[in-house]
């Protein structure tokens, strides 16, 4: 910002934040609020919900930051972002300053400020926490930074080393491969991800709907890695388009395996196979990447009245939500056990509610009924109640015997889990594939079986979030330039 054009409510703030410099006071501000459009409006469009924070009150809430000697914030950021260093340019007005440090370890910070879940990270860590106080929100400030950068039109371009004149490949083009393409772009490798779909972005494109990531925030992300020299190839499948023998005969020295978690997993239950079940992929990606209900798109898509989701993840939220703009009447979500247990974000199960989405916690579906045409007509659920704890530390749910009622329904979107994409592993000799369908790496380096071969993101966790997938990419990134420069 230029300051000899400083606004009289810039002004205003800034001569508040001069009075308040003592821990005390810093304390005493409280944790800023982000503006989102009314439910009534947002499930009429797909413009972004979240609307983001003016410059005073980034400023401001920068102000809160007690800047701590062990800043446990960045220990909890799995890509380690220099979190106090951002938050503090922020605070004196250098919000290019503050977008170079985020980029300095994240290679996509205005996606990680928008899906990343900071509540369960590195806003877990604020010390603040300690104090009975909400912490500094640290997603809405990374968010600003990287907006501030994207709106100015001054792209910061991370400093890269010369290059080295070798050649790795990236199968995939969603956060664990554009994470560790940057990362390797750094470092003076030449990077080509290969990518199966025909738009790069991989689960940021076709999973996650606009009006949580807009696409115009990825395509600025991924045109910064195109401008530190990233290549990327659309509509190449890497095991069926290309091999590996091809990567290695063109002289590719490294491969990095981030084809995610594609493969939509089901219940088992009759009537699965009827006409309007389906899967979340399958529902999310006609509508987001292939544009189903567009004017101008021809792509198919179910457009039910009476509507249910299956799941109680982020997923889950984005198909009900996404329905409702669809325009569905009633929408359900149906899950097994509470909403204490659900993984979802606190903000998007509030989200779902706001835009009348109704729960149906600690139910389950034990079968789907059709018509005379094929076509489901209700859903079948058993009642639920919570015992012993499982595996996961979460309450393992237990029908209530006799406890089932029906439900009308016109279209089901299953969305309990996924599992790895099964067509690299199968088509490349020497990795080894676990008994989840995941691959096998070293926990330490991320190399699969197969040498200069490494691996991350849901390819290896089998399901993770954006940010977990980002620091397998930064990971695998050290490890294997630690291998190619000895």
């Amino acid at each position: 910002m230029n300051k000899d054009t400083i606004s009289p409510r810039d002004a205003q703030w800034r001569d508040e934040l001069r009075r308040s410099s003592t821990a005390k006071e810093r304390t005493s501000i409280p944790r800023v609020k982000m503006g989102e459009l009314a439910p009534d409006y947002r499930v009429t469009c797909n413009e972004e919900v979240n609307r983001g924070l003016s410059r005073e009150e980034a400023v401001m809430e920068a102000k809160r930051c007690l800047d701590c000697p062990d800043p446990q914030c960045v220990t909890g950021c799995p890509v380690n972002v220099n979190i106090p260093g951002f938050i503090k340019n922020i605070e004196r007005g250098n919000f290019r300053d503050a977008a170079v440090v985020l980029k300095e370890s994240s290679a996509l910070p205005a996606v990680c400020g928008r899906v990343c879940p900071q509540e369960r990270q590195c806003e877990s860590r604020c010390i603040y926490n300690k104090m009975k106080r909400e912490p500094v929100a640290i997603g809405y400030l990374e968010r600003f930074a990287a907006d501030n950068e994207r709106l100015s039109g001054e792209a910061v371009l991370p400093p890269c080393e010369a290059p080295k004149g070798v050649k790795i490949a990236v199968a995939g083009s969603g956060p664990a491969a554009l994470s560790f393409a940057g990362e390797m772009a750094r470092r003076g490798y030449e990077v080509h991800v290969f990518e199966a779909l025909h738009e790069i972005g991989g689960v940021l494109k076709y999973g996650i709907p606009e009006f949580r990531l807009p696409n115009e925030v990825v395509d600025v992300e991924i045109r910064t890695l195109s401008e530190m020299g990233v290549k990327f190839v659309t509509d190449c499948v890497v095991g069926k388009t290309i091999g590996y023998d091809y990567l290695v005969e063109q002289g590719f020295a490294g491969l990095f395996i981030a084809s995610g978690a594609g493969l939509p997993r089901f219940m088992g239950i009759p009537g699965e196979n009827l006409v309007g079940v389906m899967s979340s992929n399958e529902y999310l990606t006609r509508v987001n990447l292939m544009g189903a209900g567009r004017e101008g798109w021809g792509t198919p898509v179910i457009r039910g009245k009476r509507v249910a989701v299956i799941g109680g993840g982020n997923t889950a939220m984005d198909s009900c939500r996404t329905a409702r703009r669809m325009g569905a009447e009633e929408v359900y979500i149906v899950y097994r056990r509470s909403e204490a247990e659900m993984p979802a974000r606190v903000e998007e199960v509030r989200h779902a509610k706001e835009e009348g989405v109704e729960f149906l916690t600690l139910f389950n579906p034990i079968e789907y009924l059709g018509d005379a045409d094929g076509r489901v007509r209700a859903m079948r659920l058993q009642r639920m109640e919570l015992g012993e704890p499982d595996a996961s530390g979460r309450r393992s749910p237990v029908p209530v015997e006799g406890d089932i009622r029906e439900i009308e329904v016109d279209e089901v979107i299953v969305s309990v889990g996924v599992s790895p994409n099964p067509l690299i592993p199968s088509a490349i000799a020497g990795l080894d594939v676990t008994r989840r369908g995941t691959l096998s790496v070293d926990e330490e380096t991320l190399e699969t079986t197969l040498p200069m071969v490494f691996a991350g993101g849901d390819i290896v966790r089998g399901g993770a979030t954006v940010i977990l997938a980002m620091g397998d990419g930064r990971k695998a990134a050290s490890a294997m330039a630690s291998r190619l420069e000895r």
